[in-house]
Formats: C-alpha cells, sequence, structure tokens
C-alpha cells in the first residue's frame, strides 16, 4: 500500500499562510536540498488548483535560467527544477482548462481517487494544498504529516489543519536545520 503524506512549511503558530501572504517560508538552500531528497523519492504528487498554480514555475525554471547557478541555492532550486518537472502529478480542478508538463488534470472525487492510487503499486504519494488535504484527512487517507515549522508568528491565516476531528500522531523524526527551522515527521496512530 502506498503512503500519502502531507507536507508543508509552517509559523509557529501553526499557519502556512499569513493573513497578507508573504515569503516568510522560503528555504535556504540547505532545506532545498531535504526538500529535493523528498520530492525524488515521491512517486506522484497530487495538488489542488491554487497550488499547482503555484508550482508551474517550476515546469520551466530551468529552460528560463539556463546559465550555470551561482549560488549553493541557485543549484538546489534547478535541481528541484528538474525532479518536479519528471515527477508525475494529477491536479485536481474545476476551473482548469489543462495543466502542463508531467501532470494530468482530474474532475473526479479526490477521496475516491487517492483511495484506488493508495492500492496500486508505486511510491509514495504527495499531497499539496490545504484544502485538498483537509477533505483527505477527513476521509482518513493521510498516513503521514510533515511539519516544517519556521521562527515566526503570524497572528492568523489559512491554517495546516483545517477544520477536522481529533488526529492522535505519532512522532517519527525530527531535525533542526541551520535555518532554525524543525522539522518534524508524524505518523498517525
Amino acid at each position: 500500500m502506498r503512503t500519502v503524506t502531507y507536507s508543508m512549511g509552517v509559523s509557529l503558530d501553526c499557519y502556512i499562510e499569513g493573513p497578507d501572504g508573504g515569503d516568510w517560508g522560503v528555504p535556504d538552500a540547505e532545506l532545498h536540498r531535504f526538500h529535493n531528497q523528498q520530492a525524488s523519492e515521491l512517486g506522484l504528487h497530487i495538488l489542488g488548483r491554487r497550488l499547482y498554480e503555484v508550482m508551474v514555475f517550476w515546469e520551466t525554471a530551468e529552460e528560463r535560467n539556463p546559465a550555470a547557478p551561482v549560488s549553493e541555492l541557485d543549484e538546489a532550486q534547478l535541481e528541484f527544477a528538474r525532479i518536479w518537472k519528471q515527477l508525475p502529478k494529477l491536479v485536481f480542478s474545476t476551473s482548469l482548462e489543462s495543466v502542463e508538463g508531467n501532470a494530468r488534470l482530474s474532475r473526479d472525487d479526490p477521496v475516491e481517487t487517492v483511495r484506488a492510487l493508495k492500492e496500486e503499486d508505486g511510491g509514495p504519494i504527495a499531497v499539496g494544498g490545504a484544502e485538498l488535504a483537509a477533505t483527505l484527512t477527513a476521509h482518513g487517507l493521510i498516513d503521514e504529516y510533515h511539519v516544517f515549522v519556521y521562527p515566526v508568528a503570524l497572528g492568523g491565516g489559512k491554517p495546516f489543519f483545517a477544520d477536522h476531528a481529533r488526529i492522535d500522531l505519532e512522532l517519527l523524526e525530527t531535525r533542526t536545520f541551520s535555518n532554525r527551522v524543525v522539522h518534524l515527521r508524524y505518523r498517525r496512530a
């Protein structure tokens, strides 16, 4: 059975986005390399429309920046662009007409689709987008939660966990990065 993981950067008060958005959650080179390693192990990434529209940037990032990397961060970002471009993606949307790159568009029920995908052979599945993750969490379809806690409190915004019932979790792993971000990896208990 395939594992489904929801992974996001959060503020200390557990928001993935502040009241006015903001760029407080930008990874440095070390954290980017960690994300690259995680992404390279995936078999599929499923996304909602809004996150897809943010991430589509990575489909052509390498072509838009063909010069040699000038910093360690540039190198990590180009590596991510290569990984992202090859990674199969499934985008759930009722408003998009098409998607780019190695992505396919679905108008099907995400709950039934993910249930079926979990039973197939293949690598782990990542979930991107708070609303899609909330739907899958409500149906017990997310196996692991990876939280990257940034040293900032936002005081409001979009929460990592939307309205949901209690979820008992077991801590599997922690790691502190040099930029003071703490990674917490939990499994549904």
